[in-house]
């Protein structure tokens, strides 16, 4: 299996909090979105996105631009090359879990 695979497995379904960084990704990749944006549309407490995004950034799956409050976030380019191993991921656990 390739190791953007496993780790979207692994981010998705086989931890923690994988369905709500599942639905940051499918958001960021919709449109880009700061922090509160996201809260906003998904529903979520705004630290609970926030913390979300740094596990997501730190396993190179989004990235940002700017700083502060209006810091936008974007899918990595790691992640738009292996769109269709979330899309394959996401379809198959996305709507199972909540």
């Amino acid at each position: 299996m390739h190791g953007v695979k496993r780790l979207l497995w692994w981010l998705l379904s086989g931890s923690a909090g994988g369905f709500n960084r599942g639905r940051i990704l499918k958001g960021l990749f919709t449109q880009p979105r700061n922090a509160n944006e996201l809260a906003k549309v998904l529903d979520l407490d705004y630290k609970t996105v926030r913390h979300h995004l740094g596990v997501l950034e730190k396993n190179n799956l989004a990235t940002h631009t700017g700083s502060g409050y209006g810091k936008m976030y974007f899918p990595s380019d790691l992640l738009e090359k292996n769109e269709d191993y979330f899309d394959e991921i996401w379809g198959k656990i996305g709507k199972n879990m909540k």
